[in-house]
């Protein structure tokens, strides 16, 4: 018996498989709570932040969702880039 059938590979996309869990954990490991607040000002970044607050917000708005998910893309390839800089 056969589901719906397999999704397409999409090895290039960098949000396939990721889940908005994950996304949100590595962004606040990544900038803290403040950081992302500065970056994306939604009030469940600021006010009391959790991740299951933001995850609440984030799946009925898909303008904050759009706006997390380009940010998560933007620290990803500032990762990339490495350490900025010389010493």
């Amino acid at each position: 018996m056969t589901d719906a059938p397999a999704p397409a590979s999409q090895p290039r996309n960098p949000l396939h498989g990721m889940t908005l869990e994950a996304i949100v954990t590595a962004l606040v490991a990544h900038y803290g709570w403040p950081g992302l607040a500065e970056r994306v000002p939604l009030r469940c970044f600021s006010t009391d932040p959790s991740v299951a607050s933001s995850l609440k917000l984030l799946r009925k708005t898909p303008w904050a969702r759009e706006k997390v998910e380009g940010l998560y893309l933007f620290m990803l390839r500032e990762q990339r880039r490495g350490p900025r800089g010389g010493a």
